[in-house]
């Protein structure tokens, strides 16, 4: 069977090899999707289950009393509080994007195990006003070394803020994002204070750690009904949550991605169908003969089932295969965006899944009607 199979799927060379190569390229783009996808959910998956997200209830872009924090960490729970605010500044050029976060310090770090990093890179952060730590690939991606300085220039926050690189942290798990930039959130206030007094002594949000996930509806409505009715009220929402609410203001590019994947692989499939009918047309004659000299229905669909999974199979291995080179090769300018881009087990399963469904059913018609047709029939066909 086996032999026959192979013999059947050499017979035109050509068209085999354009067939592979069509399945390999549609298993390939379905890939790298689905890996994009992903990258957009890596902080979702990473999300801790007893760490909660307070920010202000109007917008994310509205910022919260610094104040607030005493309050909740004397709520029943509440085992560690830190507060934190999303800094816009250029690095160089505009271009050199990547997420810089002005954070209180030590106690921040404390709330975030998954960021490994050497205890006396540590204790040189906590001891530094101006100090900084950035995660291990954009470390890379910048030439970055231990005791570097930067000079960062504020958007949202006037002026120029000079850091200095006291540690290089590494992610516990392949989900950590290792593309942040931490420093003080201190050395943020004393600018605001000289520069913007409006601005100082607010936050934009709150990482509220938790003793237990089960604490988690309950300590969220006692935070919230602190500040409810005051200046600035509150929404506490899980870090899963709050992570997703990021994700969902590109829902719709997302849903587009995930629905072009699955339109290249019904595209494939169109394809392998109608090389296996011509095949399994070409070939009836053949069929007959088998039929006549006794060989049964059953035969005749695992020979061309056979066919077409090789043709399946083996365009979407080579596929799979290329997708890690492929995702390596991707340029600095689209990476930047993804704290995480690599290529999953799960994508990798699902892509060999599909290689296969798309073969069994590309030749499950042919197949049939190979099966049914009359050994007559099918002799008056020939020539």
């Amino acid at each position: 069977m086996l032999k026959l199979t192979l013999r059947n799927v050499l017979r035109h060379p050509l068209r085999a090899a354009l067939t592979i190569l069509g399945m390999a390229l549609a298993i390939l783009a379905f890939a790298l999707l689905r890996t994009m996808v992903e990258a957009w959910y890596a902080g979702v998956d990473a999300s801790s289950p007893v760490r909660l997200v307070t920010r202000n209830a109007v917008s994310l872009m509205a910022d919260l009393p610094v104040s607030h924090s005493a309050k909740i960490r004397a709520l029943p729970g509440v085992t560690g509080v830190g507060h934190a605010y999303w800094f816009e500044g250029i690095y160089v050029d505009k271009k050199h994007f990547f997420p810089q976060f002005a954070v209180s310090m030590p106690g921040y770090l404390d709330l975030l195990p998954e960021l490994l990093l050497p205890q006396d890179q540590r204790l040189a952060m906590n001891r530094d006003r101006q100090g900084a730590i950035a995660g291990r690939k954009l470390a890379a991606r910048f030439g970055w070394k231990v005791g570097d300085s930067i000079i960062l220039k504020g958007t949202y926050f006037p002026g120029d803020y000079q850091l200095n690189i006291r540690g290089i942290y590494r992610g516990r798990d392949p989900s950590t994002d290792e593309t942040m930039l931490l420093f003080h959130w201190d050395y943020l206030n004393e600018q605001m204070k000289k520069l913007a007094p409006e601005r100082a002594d607010k936050v934009g949000w709150f990482l509220v750690q938790i003793s237990s996930p089960d604490l988690a509806a309950p300590v969220s409505e006692k935070v919230d009904a602190l500040f409810k009715n005051s200046l600035a009220e509150t929404l506490t929402e899980t870090e899963k949550a709050f992570n997703l609410g990021f994700v969902a203001m590109t829902e719709a590019i997302l849903v587009a991605i995930q629905a072009v994947s699955w339109l290249v692989i019904g595209v494939i499939l169109l394809v392998l169908a109608n090389t296996m009918a011509m095949s399994a047309r070409e070939r009836l004659g053949e069929y007959a003969v088998l039929k006549a000299i006794g060989f049964r229905p059953k035969f005749l669909t695992g020979v061309i089932m056979g066919e077409s999974l090789v043709l399946a199979l083996g365009g979407g291995i080579l596929g799979l295969s290329l997708t890690p080179p492929m995702v390596w090769a991707f340029p600095d300018s689209v990476m930047q965006y993804f704290g995480v881009f690599t290529v999953t087990n799960e994508t990798l399963a699902v892509g060999l899944g599909l290689s296969l469904a798309v073969g069994v059913l590309a030749a499950a018609l042919p197949a049939w009607r190979a099966a049914k047709v009359g050994i007559a029939a099918a002799l008056r066909r020939v020539g």
